[in-house]
């Protein structure tokens, strides 16, 4: 009798294990799967949190990272936290998506009022290192 709720507190102990064990190597399955699949041209953020863009990916272990026109770095791989979306150039806007102002109504601006006039001064600039005499 006494047996019982010993097995059952290792039963449960051991599925814990089991289910931590299970997220665990699922995650790092989907890292090892992010980091294989890398090519040139993807817009990545490493774990330090720096943003680039990759411009090499000939090496196993380390890619090549442009993080800035014309300034390239080298990473290790596993540093690659996540990919994400593509820079948008100024420059790739199409004209057509820009909103023309003369296609804007007057009637949608509404007026904004004019600035009020205060009466607030400003308090001398406190003197920390001189001494008092």
């Amino acid at each position: 009798m006494e047996l019982l709720p010993l097995l059952l507190l290792f039963g449960l102990l051991g599925l814990m294990m089991y289910f931590m064990s299970r997220r665990q190597r699922r995650t790092v399955q989907q890292q090892q799967a992010l980091q294989s699949s890398l090519t040139v041209g993807d817009r990545v953020m490493t774990t330090s949190g720096l943003y680039g863009t990759i411009i090499d990916t000939s090496d196993d272990t380390s890619v090549e990272l442009e993080i800035a026109p014309g300034v390239e770095t080298t990473w290790l791989r596993a540093a690659v936290r996540e990919k994400v979306g593509p820079e948008v150039d100024i420059e790739e806007i199409d004209e057509d998506e820009l909103i023309d102002s003369d296609d804007v109504e007057d009637t949608d601006v509404a007026e904004v009022p004019a600035p009020v006039e205060s009466n607030a001064q400003v308090a001398p600039p406190l003197e920390h290192d001189k001494q008092k005499s």
